[in-house]
């Protein structure tokens, strides 16, 4: 028997849309769902009659509004940016004192801070919450990232937890359903409350562009393989299936097995070979960066991962220039086995450096923002349900249980102690790289990063003596205290100033 009113509403029935909708309504919850074009509404509804909850199709947007419970919960999965402001215009006037806008998409953080503060002054409440996972991630258990007034999150955490993909509580390994494509129950839900108005968007924009950085890292492994070892694409994907089994265990390394060993139904290539290298992006990855060179955090391993993409696109002039730009005959000697222990090692060590900087860039930000962010619990739920999910992911939980004012993952002991033990290997493969001319740009800069880091003294003093110079910027003295500047009045250019 249907319910009088339904227990929360979705509006835009795209397939996360749906997905979503089936998700909360196969746990029991009763939803009702509008999309602007009617007979999508009534399409979905007719494949769906049998659902736990039930969904309920509204024809108009006042239907919809009126068929909720108080107060009302209203999940936006439209596309981000103007899309989603127009439907929230257009919920306004049907909303009362107390009712909540739930926004799902990929929105820009900022764009969810100027939303909340807007409603609020209505006397409206919304939350801004990253959903990860997909589409398979949205039918059966994503990894949410709510953020808003902790009075909103609590109305929407029965729903939340118990859509959410589970992990095991000791290993933190995801959990599966009982059946293929069923609902997973039991287990710790990935989801919770991350902070005040746009820190939940903040934080899946960071998980995105570490995505973007675990891919083409990823990526640059298998091109490795490739280049020097000359291995055929279905021996690569045995390889990362093996990986698979080890601390390289993730979603990501698994479908990379997949993809390798796969082959194409029209040619019987491998399938991977008659796919065009030129990737796309949403811009998730490009907001990570830009946001990191605004806050002065440096991210340049999820950058590089930015502009891979970008060169790739690149495709018609890359192919020019491989007519007419020299570089290194291919010569390695290397061997098999040796070569590809090490070039794990030079993965796991970069994938350390490219999560350091994600985790380094949201403590910057909580103090920008003034959010309260506890990093322990965003790596649990990052576990399952997201396209990250791993086993490191426990590791990064058990840094910040150890230590949760933690400043970078790589001064944790583990990861301290994880690179101590492969960074020879790590340096051994790009140096065969560099000397073999195999571009690999997030393997080096994930490195440079870690000598960076670790290096008590940088060339940057020359660099602020250059910018004293030429415009007069100042600079600071080792042996004064930190935070008094100075400046010298410099000679004509060629013409050393002598020493006073």
């Amino acid at each position: 028997m249907p319910k009088t009113h339904s227990d929360i509403g979705l509006v835009g029935l795209a397939v996360m849309g749906q997905n979503l909708a089936l998700n909360i309504a196969d746990h029991g919850f009763q939803i009702s769902v509008y999309n602007r074009t009617a007979s999508v509404t009534d399409k979905f509804v007719a494949e769906n009659p049998s659902t736990p909850g039930g969904v309920v199709g509204c024809a108009t947007l006042e239907a919809f509004v009126a068929s909720l419970a108080r107060p009302r919960k209203i999940v936006i999965l439209v596309k981000a940016g103007s899309g989603t402001d127009a439907v929230i215009d257009s919920l306004i006037p049907l909303l009362e004192t107390g009712d909540i806008i739930i926004d799902g998409g990929n929105a820009l953080w900022t764009d969810t801070i100027r939303r909340e503060k807007a409603l609020s002054a209505k006397g409206l409440r919304f939350v801004g919450s990253g959903v990860s996972g997909g589409e398979e991630g949205a039918r059966f258990g994503p990894s949410l990232m709510p953020g808003g007034d902790p009075s909103s999150y609590r109305e929407i955490e029965p729903i939340w937890t118990a859509i959410a993909a589970k992990v095991d509580a000791e290993t933190g390994k995801p959990l599966a359903g009982a059946a293929p494509g069923q609902p997973v129950t039991g287990g710790v839900p990935c989801t919770t409350y991350i902070g005040a108005n746009g820190a939940g968007h903040y934080v899946k924009m960071v998980h995105n562009g570490i995505e973007y950085g675990d891919m083409q890292m990823i990526c640059e492994a298998y091109s490795i393989m490739r280049n020097l070892l000359g291995m055929t694409a279905a021996e690569c994907g045995e390889v990362f299936a093996e990986w698979n089994r080890g601390n390289l265990d993730s979603f990501l390394i698994e479908i990379t097995a997949d993809i390798l060993q796969q082959k194409d139904p029209a040619t019987g290539a491998p399938f991977v070979e008659i796919v065009l290298d030129t990737a796309g992006q949403k811009g998730t990855g490009k907001w990570t960066s830009v946001n990191a060179l605004d806050m002065g955090v440096p991210a340049p391993t999820v950058a590089e991962a930015v502009f891979a993409r970008f060169m790739s696109a690149i495709k018609d002039e890359r192919v020019a220039a491989a007519a007419s730009l020299t570089g290194p005959a291919v010569s390695f000697t290397g061997e098999r086995e040796a070569t590809l222990t090490a070039l794990r090692d030079a993965l796991y060590c970069s994938k350390i450096c490219a999560y350091a900087q994600g985790f380094q860039l949201m403590r910057v930000a909580q103090a920008e923002y003034n959010w309260t962010l506890n990093f322990g619990e965003i790596a649990k739920i990052f576990r399952g349900g997201c396209i990250i999910r791993a086993r490191f992911l426990q590791k990064i939980t058990e840094a910040y249980q150890r230590d949760a004012n933690l400043q970078n993952l790589l001064l944790d002991p583990y990861f301290r102690g994880e690179i101590e033990r492969g960074q020879a290997n790590w340096r051994a493969i790009l140096a065969a790289c560099a000397t073999n001319g195999v571009a690999a740009p997030t393997f080096f800069s994930a490195l440079s990063y870690y000598d960076g880091y670790r290096s008590a003294s940088l060339p940057a003093n020359l660099l602020q003596a250059q910018r004293d110079y030429f415009g007069a910027h100042t600079y600071e003295r080792v042996d004064q205290p930190r935070g008094r500047f100075f400046h010298l009045d410099w000679p004509e250019p060629g013409r050393p100033q002598l020493a006073i």
